[in-house]
This record gives C-alpha cells, sequence and structure tokens, in this order.
C-alpha cells in the first residue's frame, strides 16, 4: 500500500514539514516522489518512520538514528525489543516518580507524614547518565555485554572489585605516572576486561565519568578521598601509554 505524505503525517501525528526534513537528511527517504513533486511512502517506510519515533522517544538525536539505522548490522527485531524493554524502564521509573509525587501531595494537605528517605523515591540515582555516550562510542554490544556481566556478578567477584579499590585506595597519594601507580591500574583495567570489553581510549572515557559525575565520585571515594580523581588520571595515563 502507498501512502502520501499529507496521509502519513496524520496517521503518525507528525508534520509534513518533518518527512520532507527527513527525506532531506537521508532518514526517510519515499518510496517514490510522482511526477508532480508528491511524497509516497510504502509500508516499509512506514515501518521505517515508527523506527525512528521510537527512538525519539528515548532521546535519540536524528543524526544518532541515522547512524544507526543505516548501519548494515542493524537489526529491526533487536531494535524493537532493546526499545521496548528501555520503554518499561523509563514507564517504571515514571510510575515511581508519580507515587511520590501524590505522597507528597497528600504531605502538603497534611494527609500523611512522609519519612524523608521516601521523598525521594523514584529518582534513579543508579542510572548513568553517560551509559548513551556510551552506547554511542562503542556500540551497544559492548555495553550489554558488560551489562550482562555486571548483573551475573558472584559474590567473589564483588569482593575482588572491592579489594582492587581498596588497593588503589592505599596509594592514591602517589604520582598517577610512578610504576606503583600503574601496576594497579592495570590491574584494574584487566579485570575491567573479564566483566566487558574496554579499549584504552574507553578505559580513558571511563576515568573521565570517575570525576564528572558526582555519583561515581561519591561512591568512589568511600574507599578513600580522592581516589576517584586519582583513578581518573592514572587511568588517562595507563591509556596514553598502551593506546594500540
Amino acid at each position: 500500500m502507498m501512502v502520501k505524505v499529507k496521509e502519513i503525517a496524520e496517521l503518525a501525528g507528525v508534520s509534513v514539514r518533518t518527512l520532507h526534513h527527513y527525506d532531506e537528511i537521508g532518514l526517510l527517504t519515499p518510496a517514490k516522489v510522482t511526477e508532480a513533486g508528491y511524497r509516497v511512502y510504502s509500508d516499509k517506510n512506514l515501518d521505517t518512520l515508527q523506527q525512528i519515533l521510537f527512538f525519539k522517544e528515548l532521546g535519540f538525536s536524528l543524526e544518532k538514528i541515522k547512524e544507526i539505522m543505516h548501519n548494515p548490522s542493524f537489526d529491526r527485531h533487536q531494535a524493537l525489543i532493546s526499545q521496548r524493554d528501555m520503554l518499561y524502564g523509563k514507564r517504571d521509573r515514571l510510575n515511581r516518580v508519580i507515587t511520590t509525587i501524590e505522597k507528597t501531595i497528600q504531605e502538603s494537605k497534611g494527609e500523611i507524614q512522609m519519612p524523608n528517605r521516601d521523598k525521594f523515591t523514584g529518582f534513579d540515582f543508579s542510572h548513568n547518565p553517560y551509559k548513551k555516550e556510551a552506547r554511542e562510542r562503542w556500540g551497544d554490544e559492548t555495553v550489554n555485554k558488560s551489562e550482562e556481566k555486571v548483573r551475573n556478578m558472584t559474590a567473589y567477584d564483588e569482593e575482588k572489585f572491592n579489594e582492587i579499590f581498596r588497593e588503589l585506595a592505599h596509594i592514591r597519594n602517589v604520582s598517577p605516572e610512578s610504576d606503583a601507580a600503574q601496576e594497579k591500574i592495570g590491574i584494574w583495567y584487566r579485570y575491567l576486561n573479564e566483566v566487558g570489553n574496554y579499549s584504552p581510549q574507553a578505559f580513558e572515557g571511563l576515568g573521565h565519568m570517575y570525576v564528572n559525575d558526582e555519583r561515581f565520585t561519591e561512591n568512589i571515594d568511600q574507599f578513600g578521598e580522592g581516589l576517584a580523581d586519582f583513578m581518573a588520571k592514572a587511568m588517562s595515563v595507563y591509556a596514553a601509554r598502551n593506546k594500540n
């Protein structure tokens, strides 16, 4: 079935100008253009537009959507599964925030008394705001594998993780360029590559997150004040010395 641009705009709830723009940037090219200059879209075009709108709902830029969907390895079925799971997560977080705001309204009316901890239920402080950047830099496969291994982490793995942090904390006052610092940060690099797949560049980028995101900093500095900054510097030196 072929659909004219005005019809697809009404069907999808987007403007005709938006569809023209998608065509101009090579994101959604109509099946054909009539002699009169009208764009006509196929069922396959409709599927593509649906996919674009799913990505937009999740906050992806048009540039990134184009890059993902034009990749030869793009799998629409797998993309739909990932989008579904991400939207479920978004919905669950919003439901928790809605519950919190409903209770806050009740409290403001004097109907209930909220414990302080309940005032922040639903705010996802464990969410990594750099995850999108990580996926853009190193790909979904790398991030997905890393997350899967973290989910399957055993008690032994967690203790090993903490042990490395404690050892790094002991030497956090030495120069990040010193042999001692580079030896210990090398252990961290090799351990991370058991969990995921980090290039030296990705390793350095992770170090930047340790100091640019206060949640990372706070968690890491529990092992010793200034540890996050020390690790970020040591990771940068390690990456520079070990680039392929």
